[in-house]
Order: structure tokens, then C-alpha cells, then sequence
């Protein structure tokens, strides 16, 4: 009998858990309403300069690189990949309708060494910064090309080709270091 009490109490608590993480998930999501839902992408659509396979790690705040974006479908990693239009930034994640950043909206582009749960090399990944509805967002990116630091470059340049105004490997692309948390 102690077996079984046992095992309900323990299920019990994993279902109270998986519960509040659910609904910590959707107060997030609810804080966020401000943000505003991703254009698809137009049937017509120019060529594309460059298209890459990356790893979508997150999306923040522009001015909070903790508090990762959960609307829109944003809010977990995925594979997909990125392309570069004339009219903008094209992000097509598995299991997801791609979406449009238009070249109006997009605000900067630089390398990363890490976002809101991710740590890697030195420059490991791709920070797109643009504007979704009204905020400023940071969107970060793992090229998973074989040839990754040209793919890379290759990348940034046509994100500065797409913008010629936007800033692009900025020292501060990665946030400050005094706003890293230890894990």
C-alpha cells in the first residue's frame, strides 16, 4: 500500500509542476500581447541572394536579452532556414509557416556568442535584430552550413546588402557581459 501512495503522491507533484509550467508558458505569452504577429512571406517573392540551413535558438527583447519572445511560434528552438530577399529577411523554421522580416523593419545584424540559453564560440551566432509590430526584437541564429564561418559572412553581407544603413558586426551584438546570469 506505501508503494502506491508513494507513486500517486510522486505523479501528483509532476502533474502540479508540468501545470505551473504551463501556466508560467501562458503569462509569458500574455505579457507579450505589444508584440505584433510576423508577416508571411508574399507568393510573389524575389530571388533569393543567399539561403542557409540554421538552427533557430530564440528570439528576445531587443532591450531584455532574458526574456525570450514566446508568441508567434517564436518561443522554441527548430530547424530551418534563412534566406535573403529585396523585400527582406525570410525565416522558414520546420513545422512552422515561414515568416517575413521586411527590409523596412530590419534594425542590425552581427555575430553572437550568446542568447538566453545558449552559449557558444566566440562569434558562433548570427544576431538579427529587427522589428516585429512595434518592438525591437533580437532574433539568434546558428548557421549549420558545412562551410560555417563563410556561410557566415556570406550571410552578413547580404543582410548589408539587403540595408546598407544597418549596423553589422558590432561589438555590442553580444549582450554585455555584466548581464550574464551562471548556469
Amino acid at each position: 500500500m506505501d508503494r502506491t501512495v508513494s507513486t500517486i503522491v510522486i505523479v501528483a507533484l509532476i502533474l502540479l509542476l508540468v501545470g505551473l509550467m504551463a501556466l508560467g508558458w501562458r503569462r509569458r505569452a500574455g505579457r507579450q500581447r505589444d508584440i505584433g504577429v510576423p508577416q508571411p512571406v508574399p507568393t510573389t517573392i524575389g530571388e533569393a541572394s543567399i539561403r542557409l540551413p540554421v538552427l533557430y535558438v530564440a528570439t528576445t527583447r531587443a532591450d531584455a536579452p532574458l526574456d525570450r519572445v514566446a508568441v508567434h511560434g517564436l518561443g522554441f528552438r527548430a530547424r530551418g532556414e534563412i534566406s535573403v530577399h529585396p523585400e527582406g529577411v525570410v525565416l522558414a523554421l520546420d513545422g512552422r509557416e515561414p515568416l517575413l522580416m521586411p527590409r523596412t523593419d530590419v534594425r542590425g545584424a552581427g555575430r553572437a556568442t550568446w542568447t538566453i540559453d545558449r552559449v557558444v564560440e566566440e562569434g558562433g551566432l548570427v544576431l538579427l535584430a529587427w522589428r516585429l509590430g512595434t518592438a525591437d526584437v533580437d532574433t539568434y541564429l546558428r548557421v549549420t552550413d558545412a562551410r560555417e564561418g563563410e556561410a557566415v559572412r556570406e550571410l552578413l553581407a547580404a543582410l548589408v546588402a539587403l540595408a546598407p544603413g544597418i549596423p553589422h558586426d558590432a561589438p555590442t551584438a553580444t549582450p554585455p557581459t555584466e548581464e550574464r546570469h551562471p548556469s
